[in-house]
């Protein structure tokens, strides 16, 4: 080399990043932003389902630009009271009693009550402005008082005295507002509503309940007889109506269709067929069943015999056929015979309507003045 002097050499290394390697743990930050953005979504969601609409309300008004009690950092606004400036109606408070007292200075007051005594009227409410019309304030929970001049306070009395019907509309002051209460009439008559049913109440409901069952009843029979070919033009022999004893099922003979041969107490097919279409319906029914048999005032033909003997076995003969039906024999109360003594048709007692068998359903309590 000239000059004796080697020349150092320069090597520069140049390094290829590469992508698509380790990218470190850029990707745990991300995820941990999602897991925290996720918490918070579900804790806005919990709050919003356990805050009610009034303090929606006033959390939205206390965040409105257009809300002057948001200006302030402090919490004056009570978003959570859900009463701001914003909210319908009176701000009147439902945090405490409020009280009305005399805030009229104590010199003033002497003032009065030495004029009063001056003129020889002693000092009273009415000279003091306790609801005279003087002066009055309101103090609430939250306000540290607020003066209510004589003409509002006259205005509280005039509100508060009774109207031209007679009735009190009250007045209560609160917070600058009159809060509404309701008639003295509507009170009672809620007091009224929610007063026990007295003993003639249940038992009112009890007969209607019971009658409705009985009406049911009879339609159920009429059907029953109707929808049988056989049995379609026995329906004007099949009386029913419902007496101050209970439901009263008749089946009455006419002339040349009777229902027990003419003499006998055994009753025909026609008869057996009735009382089968009746006894299902009476095994619905839990009351009692009574059973009468009835005859015309012909004389019965026998001397050891008479029309007694055979209306009492008549009717009990219809009470076998219900047992068989399957009528529990406990339901029957009593079987009785009346011959001739309780006509259906009195003007006409030889009538082949006269000979018929009556069988109640009798009422748990018999039906007053019916």
């Amino acid at each position: 080399m000239a000059g004796g002097k080697e020349k150092a050499s320069i090597i520069i290394k140049r390094e290829e990043v590469v992508e698509g390697g380790h990218h470190g743990g850029a990707w745990k930050v991300a995820y941990a932003d999602f897991v925290t953005a996720m918490m918070a979504f579900f804790l806005l969601m919990w709050l919003l389902n356990a805050t009610s609409e009034d303090q929606k309300r006033g959390i939205a008004d206390y965040f409105s630009p257009h809300n002057g009690m948001s200006a302030s950092t402090s919490g004056f606004g009570m978003p959570f009271g859900g009463r701001t400036v914003n909210s319908d109606g009176s701000l009147a408070s439902d945090r405490g009693a409020v009280r009305v007292q005399d805030t009229r200075h104590p010199l003033d007051q002497m003032e009065d009550d030495d004029q009063a005594e001056m003129s020889g009227q002693a000092p009273g409410p009415a000279n003091r402005g306790d609801g005279g019309g003087a002066g009055a304030a309101v103090d609430g929970a939250q306000s540290g008082g607020m003066t209510i001049n004589g003409k509002a306070a006259a205005g509280m009395a005039r509100e508060a005295a009774p109207d031209r019907a007679g009735t009190t509309s009250g007045v209560e002051p609160q917070m600058g507002g009159l809060k509404p209460q309701p008639p003295t009439q509507v009170q009672a008559a809620n007091r009224a509503l929610n007063q026990p049913p007295t003993d003639k109440d249940i038992q009112a409901e009890l007969d209607k309940r019971e009658r409705a069952a009985f009406e049911r009843a009879a339609q159920q029979i009429r059907d029953a007889v109707s929808s049988d070919p056989a049995l379609a033009d026995l329906a004007r022999q099949l009386m029913i109506d419902v007496t101050p004893e209970g439901l009263r099922v008749q089946l009455v003979d006419e002339e040349r269709q009777p229902m027990f041969a003419l003499g006998s107490a055994a009753p025909n097919e026609r008869a057996r067929a009735v009382l089968a279409k009746i006894a299902p319906v009476l095994l619905r029914l839990p009351e009692a069943i009574s059973i009468t048999g009835h005859t015309d005032a012909a004389p019965y033909k026998g001397a050891d015999r008479s029309n007694w003997d055979l209306s009492a076995d008549r009717a009990n003969a219809t009470r076998r056929l219900l047992v068989e039906a399957g009528l529990p024999e406990a339901r029957v109360r009593s079987v009785a015979g009346m011959a001739d003594r309780d006509p259906l048709m009195a003007d006409d007692r030889l009538a082949a309507a006269n000979r018929r068998i009556a069988i109640v359903v009798l009422r748990d309590k018999p039906a007053a003045g019916r």
